[in-house]
């Protein structure tokens, strides 16, 4: 038996149950792992209250994304051993003690990556990878609008745009986000809730817009990402916030400007792309390129205490659960 964080029907923090649950024996390809650091994600909170377009099977064990130590092997698994440091991205299942899990969704962890860094902000790295190197080619010069700059995701694609000689524009909510963004590199905070981002972005660009969008707010920014791409730009939605994207006819998108959406589950539903981001976004935090903000850190048994933060905006960066 372990402890884990279930749900047996959707809704708000509320209905989340610290609860015994049996874990077993590892099958054929799968390994046993005592979990140490669980991520937090909005994906999270959407799955929590049942607005994604994956719904839960339930009950469900929340969270996608953790690290730990393998304690039991099953048959058939190669490249992996008792004892070692691994974390995963986006396998649902995370907010317990230990859990059985797919070997092929393992990654083993550098030792100059710690298991906070990693339950932390994989999943967001393997994202910022995806978004500047995978749905764009990111290149000194351009110009990219980060929104939600501020969040976990935001953080690490404010610095990794800016390491990439990108001139970046960020939008915050508030003076503190504004301080936090600009110490992280980004060159243009924007305080939304005071100043209007599509004009800004189009006076900081001389009219033209920015080269990059990348929108994980959804429903409320949308249009003004549109609004706000170049010429020849793209927008690239990849998180809902703020709720679902309104109703998009096709006179909406800009002339001569591309829309997309981008998808961490692409990254990882292939092995060699995962390894490749991996190593890509390792190497970035072993050459202190990146500098990942773990805001806050919570018991696992607390996980609701971190969904009501993070859905209340009240975390600057990344958050955790220890178990």
């Amino acid at each position: 038996m372990t402890r884990a964080i279930v749900i047996h029907e959707t809704g708000g923090p509320e209905v989340m149950r610290w609860e015994d649950i049996s874990v077993g024996e590892p099958g054929a390809g799968q390994v046993r792992l005592r979990q140490t650091v669980c991520g937090v994600n909005y994906l999270d909170t959407y799955l929590r209250a049942g607005t994604h377009f994956v719904k839960p099977k339930l009950p469900a064990v929340l969270g996608v994304e953790a690290a730990g130590v393998i304690e039991a092997i099953g048959p058939g698994v190669r490249g992996f051993s008792l004892g070692q440091r691994v974390a995963y991205p986006l396998t649902e299942g995370s907010y317990a003690e230990s859990r059985l899990i797919a070997a092929n969704d393992l990654v083993v962890l550098p030792d100059s990556v710690s298991d906070i860094v990693a339950a932390g902000t994989f999943m967001k790295g393997l994202t910022a990878w995806h978004l500047l190197f995978d749905v764009t080619k990111v290149k000194a010069g351009d110009v990219v609008l980060v929104h939600a700059a501020a969040g976990g995701v935001g953080l690490i694609l404010v610095q990794w745009a800016r390491h990439l000689g990108a001139t970046v524009i960020g939008t915050v909510s508030t003076d503190e986000k504004a301080a936090l963004v600009r110490e992280f590199g980004c060159h243009h905070p924007v305080i939304y809730s005071r100043e209007d981002f599509v004009a800004r972005t189009k006076e900081l660009t001389g009219g033209r817009g920015a080269t990059y969008v990348y929108d994980a707010v959804g429903r409320t920014t949308f249009k003004g990402s549109l609004a706000a791409v170049a010429p020849y730009g793209t927008v690239v939605t990849y998180g809902l916030a703020s709720g679902p994207l309104p109703n998009l006819a096709f006179a909406d998108i800009p002339r001569c400007s591309f829309v997309t959406r981008g998808t961490v589950r692409t990254v990882t539903a292939e092995r060699a792309t995962l390894l490749r981001a991996a190593e890509a976004y390792f190497d970035a935090l072993a050459r202190i390129v990146l500098w990942p903000r773990i805001d806050r850190t919570y018991p696992l048994a607390a996980a609701a205490d971190a969904h009501r933060d993070l859905e209340a905006r009240r975390i600057l960066g990344a958050a955790v659960l220890t178990v």
